[in-house]
């Protein structure tokens, strides 16, 4: 099949979607699911729409704060020339869907102006409809987008692919790696590249964090072995770098504002932070493991791609954003307090109540996190823990990712 009737085809794809009729050839899996929540959200198919661009300030102090302008020697090297050759851009954009950054060629970049598709301005997938840099931070899934495969009719002169980038330091989605040009300069590999140069981007992220580490570990490995009790160093994101009086903790979670003094830390219990370069001295204070007042959970899915938890009591509080698994876990805890067991959790997850074992796995490392507030046999959330459960106002939307058959059945009612 030729560009030209290849183009025609996902036309008559499209307009059959609008319309509600079926046809021989169907949407690919990830634009069908793309479509689909522009239908839910009252996306127009016919008008571009646009939000303001951000001013220039706004926009800088954004690249300064994104772990993206780490990894911005990697994209240039591995994208950009190939972009130019090729006849598309670069684009960089955060996890908001906010273009930082784009490069590439000049005659490309004159006709990106034309669609607004220019440093500060929104391309989140619920703005302006499926395309390269929103969906990706949707999907969390390398996405190519082609033609009238965009749900906005006035994209359709365009092709993209984008993937995400997920900071392997903390597991947050910081962002997404796009290549866009017009559709005569359209290429298959293009998402093949654009994936491959992401994940080296998140190499190259995961070696800076090893480093700092090291440097870390150098530093307060002499301290720790003057100091008695449980003690630990930690970098700012939580990774242990050296520890004494205890087994080794992968990581700790830390409170989104860390500050020194007394805090309490849902792994640990009470601890005195003190400060270190790069990270966190973290001494734990045993026989006063819980804090005043504890304790209350909030587990927020409202936002459908960015579930959270937040814990507070009288020492404090503390946020924590989930994994999809972590996420579809609790939430099967916060509708029955009561409690459920390994079998029953992997009955509600996979319709299998013989995949104990990858449940037990995921509570361990989901306890790690959350020691002082979950209980087990069964698994539970502790019966002094206030949990309030914040849910998308569209029961559609709760976990939209989830296959676990106790999401779908709610989803469904």
């Amino acid at each position: 099949m030729d560009a030209a009737a290849a183009v025609r085809m996902l036309k008559g794809v499209r307009d059959a979607a609008l319309s509600g009729r079926r046809t021989p050839v169907g949407p690919r899996a990830d634009i069908d699911e793309s479509w689909q929540r522009m239908l839910r959200g009252g996306v127009d198919p016919d008008r571009d729409r646009r939000a303001g661009v951000l001013p220039l300030e706004e926009i800088e102090r954004r690249r300064l704060a994104s772990p993206l302008r780490e990894v911005l020697p990697v994209l240039r090297d591995n994208l950009v020339s190939i972009a130019e050759a090729a006849q598309h851009i670069m684009v960089v954009a955060d996890a908001d869907g906010r273009l930082l950054w784009r490069e590439g060629s000049a005659p490309v970049l004159r006709k990106a102006d034309a669609f607004g598709f220019v440093p500060g301005a929104d391309w989140s997938e619920a703005l302006v409809g499926t395309n390269g840099v929103g969906t990706p931070l949707v999907s969390r899934r390398p996405v190519q987008v082609h033609s009238a495969e965009h749900f906005v009719s006035t994209h359709h002169t365009w092709t993209c692919a984008g993937a995400p980038i997920t900071d392997p330091r903390d597991g947050r989605l910081i962002g997404v790696v796009d290549i866009s040009g017009p559709l005569s300069a359209m290429h298959p590999a293009s998402l093949a590249l654009v994936t491959s140069v992401t994940r080296l981007a998140e190499a190259e992220l995961r070696n800076r964090h090893h480093e700092a580490l090291d440097r870390l570990r150098s530093t307060a490995s002499p301290l720790l072995s003057r100091l008695g009790g449980r003690v630990l160093a930690v970098d700012e994101r939580g990774w242990t770098a050296a520890v004494s009086g205890m087994p080794p903790p992968g990581r700790v979670a830390l409170p989104k504002s860390v500050r020194a003094g007394r805090q309490w830390l849902p792994s640990l219990g009470a601890c005195t932070l003190e400060p270190l370069p790069g990270g966190w001295l973290v001494r734990v204070d045993d026989g006063d493991a819980a804090p005043e007042g504890r304790g209350r959970v909030v587990l927020d899915l409202s936002r459908p791609h960015r579930p959270s938890a937040r814990i507070s009591g009288g020492a404090g509080s503390w946020s924590h954003e989930l994994s999809p698994r972590h996420a579809e876990l609790l939430y099967l805890l916060a509708r029955n307090r009561e409690g459920r067991t390994a079998a029953q959790l992997a009955e509600d997850m996979f319709a299998d109540r013989t995949r104990t074992v990858t449940v037990r796995a995921e509570m361990s490392r989901l306890r790690r996190h959350f020691a002082q507030v979950l209980a087990h046999r069964p698994y539970r959330f502790a019966e002094e823990v206030e949990v309030e459960l914040v849910v998308p106002e569209d029961p559609a939307a709760l976990l939209p990712r989830s296959t676990a058959p106790a999401v779908r059945r709610a989803r469904a009612a």
